[in-house]
């Protein structure tokens, strides 16, 4: 705990006075080692001793609310609650505060597969006493799911694309899930902007923004590079079913 930021911690102190809580566990840029103040999500999954009821929900609202107005803000502190009974499931979804609402989400395999190769404890089990290990081909069914299913879903929308969050995540996620396919690793979102397929003006941009400049991209031509790009990198995850 000593090295995560102060938003962590805390979550950390008021998931433990709960006492159904057993294990907070680290994952996305944070386990990474990628991790950009102010810029990164902090990434979070809690294992928790039986379902999350409502009363359970409205208990993890109240203390998110308070850590979002407090040492969180500004910080894009999530958590996934995960009934251990249910931990198996791929398809099961749970209570996820995420940008200061409570809504239900898979956790990912993805995800998983972070957990698995770079997570680390806030307290409880370390990751890899959970989730097991994860092959070079766990790897690439991860990338097929996550492309062939929200993303197939969004390519299909090209309005959405005008979303400046939309399309920049896009573009890294794409970046990401190719180099998944061909390699079975995963990689960084600074790693995947380098790779991404678009003009080296727009990845000028992600960069500088990766580093908290404040630098803005044209819209439509952005959404443009980036919808493209998702038909193309979601139609080849398909072909590689």
């Amino acid at each position: 705990m000593a090295t995560s930021p102060a938003a962590v911690r805390d979550l950390g102190y008021e998931l433990k006075e709960l006492g159904w809580v057993s294990d907070l566990l680290v994952a996305g840029s944070l386990a990474t080692g990628d991790y950009v103040p102010r810029i990164s999500d902090l990434d979070l999954v809690a294992l928790v001793d039986g379902p999350v009821d409502t009363g359970r929900q409205a208990a993890l609202s109240v203390i998110h609310r308070r850590l979002d107005s407090g040492s969180g803000a500004g910080f894009s502190l999530g958590c996934v609650y995960v009934d251990t009974a249910t931990i198996s499931d791929i398809e099961e979804q749970h209570p996820t505060w995420t940008h200061g609402q409570l809504v239900h989400r898979v956790l990912s395999r993805v995800t998983r597969a972070e957990l698995a190769r770079h997570g680390y404890e806030v307290f409880g089990r370390p990751p890899r006493e959970v989730f097991p290990a994860v092959s070079a081909e766990d790897i690439r069914a991860a990338a097929r799911a996550e492309l062939t299913g929200y993303w197939a879903w969004a390519a299909r929308r090209p309005w959405i694309w005008v979303d400046p969050i939309i399309a920049e995540l896009g573009l890294t996620s794409m970046a990401r899930g190719r180099h998944a396919l061909d390699k079975g690793e995963l990689l960084t979102k600074t790693q995947a902007i380098e790779q991404a397929h678009a003009p080296t003006w727009l990845i000028d941009q992600l960069s500088a923004r990766r580093r908290g400049e404040a630098v803005s991209s044209p819209r439509i031509r952005t959404a443009v590079v980036a919808w493209l790009d998702a038909r193309r990198t979601v139609a080849r995850a398909k072909r590689a079913r």
